[in-house]
């Protein structure tokens, strides 16, 4: 496909399914989140995961208040510094000798850190390290609920720390502590306490670090749900943010003033009384939390969504036409696709490749 060739025409005459992004919307909501912690000492870490994006990626960069950028994966922090951004966090254990040794390359060229959380995986990477020259440096990862990655708070989180600090070749640069068990809860008043108790037991461990004479630079966690909350908490420096660019239809519920901007263009394939067939499923839109939102059908029932296609319920359209679905998840929806459709208003005026789609090792 000659995609430059859609550049000034309609986002109607796109090829569906198409994953279309609105450029007013998307730079209203980084520009939102970039003003709220410019006055603020935590700052934006903004994690790739979300768009995969890299020309998205330095636009989070370039709207300020940010550090550097979040990934989960090696092969996207590999993308993101071929891309030129030199400050990432791989916010996740890198474990394996070949990867250890691709990290280690990787700190010849940026700044890109990983989380740990066991002595094995200490001395893996430090074996890299010493093999390529470089100093690497990690976060130390605590569980704070969400039992998954981390070691649990106090003592074990001080253990690995000093097991870091004294380790050659690596570098302990500080703690990370993800609350993603509460960055969706609907409940304001929940999250905000439970946020708050879980961030209480972070700050703790730096302490006790910082106690025992070992410098603790970097507190990294949070989310879109919680970035009014954790990136407020003294003692975390860095939030994680990454929905809030582009937005999704279970984030939106519990954060209405970020807009909606990403959407996938699709077409009705197949139109009866009160019902529509269009264009896209499970393979091109990620649907794990909930069903996609359709714009131009408020009242619109969605039963299920099928491989390829996604069937509408009361409804009055007819074949051929497009609608517009808002993902109910968009982290996996961008994984799925291969270019971005930059529209302003309804006017193509750019592409953007999604390189870290597909990165998953």
């Amino acid at each position: 496909m000659d995609t430059r060739a859609y550049i000034g025409r309609s986002v109607g005459s796109l090829p569906t399914p198409a994953l279309v992004v609105d450029l007013a919307g998307l730079d209203a909501n980084l520009r939102r989140l970039a003003d709220y912690f410019a006055s603020r000492p935590a700052k934006l870490r903004p994690h790739f995961k979300s768009h995969k994006c890299v020309t998205l990626a330095r636009r989070q960069l370039d709207a300020g208040s940010a550090v550097g950028i979040t990934c989960a994966k090696l092969s996207e922090a590999e993308a993101l510094v071929a891309g030129g951004v030199v400050d990432v966090l791989i916010a996740n254990q890198v474990v394996g000798a070949d990867k250890a040794r691709r990290l280690a390359l990787l700190n010849r060229q940026a700044t890109v850190r990983a989380a740990v959380d066991s002595p094995a995986n200490v001395a893996e990477l430090a074996a890299a390290a010493a093999a390529q020259g470089v100093q690497l440096g990690v976060l130390v990862e605590v569980d704070l609920g969400m039992k998954r990655c981390g070691v649990a708070p106090g003592a074990p989180a001080l253990g690995l720390a000093r097991l870091v600090s004294r380790t050659p070749g690596l570098r302990f640069d500080g703690l990370q502590g993800y609350e993603g068990h509460l960055v969706t809860l609907p409940d304001l008043d929940e999250r905000r306490r439970r946020t708050l108790e879980a961030m209480a037991e972070l700050v703790q461990c730096r302490r006790q670090i910082e106690a025992a004479g070992i410098p603790c630079l970097i507190v990294s966690g949070g989310g879109t749900g919680t970035y009014d909350i954790t990136g407020n908490v003294a003692g975390v420096d860095e939030i994680q943010a990454g929905t809030y660019a582009l937005m999704d239809a279970a984030y939106e519920r519990i954060r209405p003033e970020f807009v909606c901007c990403r959407w996938v263009e699709a077409t009705l394939i197949s139109a009866t009384e009160g019902r529509a067939v269009a264009d896209v499923g499970v393979k091109g839109m990620g649907c794990e939390f909930t069903m996609p939102r359709v714009t131009e059908f408020p009242d619109a029932e969605v039963p299920y969504v099928a491989e390829e296609h996604t069937p509408l319920r009361n409804v009055t359209a007819t074949v051929g036409q497009h609608v517009r679905l808002i993902p109910a998840h968009g982290c996996t929806t961008n994984n799925l696709h291969r270019r971005l459709w930059v529209a302003r208003g309804d006017t193509i005026e750019d592409v953007w490749p999604i390189e870290g789609s597909g990165c998953l090792e």
